[in-house]
């Protein structure tokens, strides 16, 4: 609101989202808005998995538009090697919030027997999950 006050009281946000080239926007959700994603540059792979565990992918080109349906898990991904992409994402909301999926389950100190059983692996495993997104300096 501070960049555009007129959507102040609207319910309404946008975002620009600048993807260099082979990163991802990882899983993550918007639990009060949907969002409306508009490719200006580049490709993305996009998805998101309904609440049947469905996933549902598209890859965009430039100027395509995808819809992610409020509060379920969505991810985008620039698979390009070499080519950067630019979105612009609008919000059902002026505070969607957002939900990163690897951070809430791996940075928030839930117990790592808790994390091992549920993704039926080791305490080793989730350690070096929790160590890879643990915040740096």
């Amino acid at each position: 609101m501070a960049e555009f006050s007129a959507l102040n009281g609207q319910s309404v946000s946008f975002a620009v989202l600048q993807f260099p080239a082979g990163t991802p926007n990882p899983p993550h959700t918007h639990p009060r808005a949907s969002e409306l994603l508009f490719l200006v540059q580049g490709t993305l792979q996009v998805g998101f998995v309904d609440t049947t565990n469905k996933l549902f992918t598209q890859t965009l080109q430039s100027g395509d538009i995808f819809v992610f349906p409020k509060g379920l898990v969505h991810f985008q991904y620039n698979a390009d090697p070499q080519v950067p992409a630019l979105a612009i994402s609008a919000f059902g909301s002026a505070n969607g919030g957002t939900v990163l999926i690897p951070n809430a389950l791996f940075t928030t100190g839930i117990d790592n027997n808790v994390l091992a059983k549920s993704f039926k692996t080791d305490v080793a495993t989730i350690q070096a999950l929790k160590a890879g997104l643990a915040h740096k300096p």
